[in-house]
């Protein structure tokens, strides 16, 4: 049997959060709402021009917040992916399927005019669920 997940608000510690007054994510009840990441690291854009590696970077930042609630990838069962440039969607899903191959989470990619550097070419939510874990006894 797993511990219980935290309820709350985890922080990575990144600029915007105390700035702009929101959390890397949410745990409410058996559900982790991740905020949108980027290949941002200590205030600086990771990978420019490389929309694979922001990608990988990105999806590293919101999945370190999806373990800190007390759950792993498995749990992912919706990501988001917000692309800037359309000749990076095969990229950018490149990485994608090499995290979640095999977790098939529900996936919606969608190009953007922009983000808020202009060097990040990608922004990645995820939304992970972990079901009350049946009983030994349960069939």
């Amino acid at each position: 049997m797993s511990t219980p997940m935290p309820e709350g608000r985890i922080s990575s510690g990144g600029p915007w959060e105390d700035r702009y007054g929101y959390a890397r994510a949410v745990v409410a009840g058996p559900h982790v709402l991740v905020s949108g990441c980027t290949a941002t690291v200590g205030g600086e854009v990771q990978h420019v021009g490389d929309a694979y590696q922001q990608t990988l970077t990105a999806f590293s930042i919101a999945l370190d917040a999806v373990e800190k609630a007390g759950i792993t990838r498995a749990d992912v069962v919706r990501t988001r992916l917000y692309v800037v440039n359309a000749a990076d969607f095969d990229a950018v899903g490149r990485a994608h399927g090499e995290i979640f191959g095999d977790v098939r989470p529900a996936c919606t990619s969608v190009q953007i005019t922009g983000l808020v550097d202009e060097r990040m070419l990608v922004e990645v939510e995820v939304e992970a669920y972990r079901a009350a874990e049946r009983g030994d006894d349960e069939g």
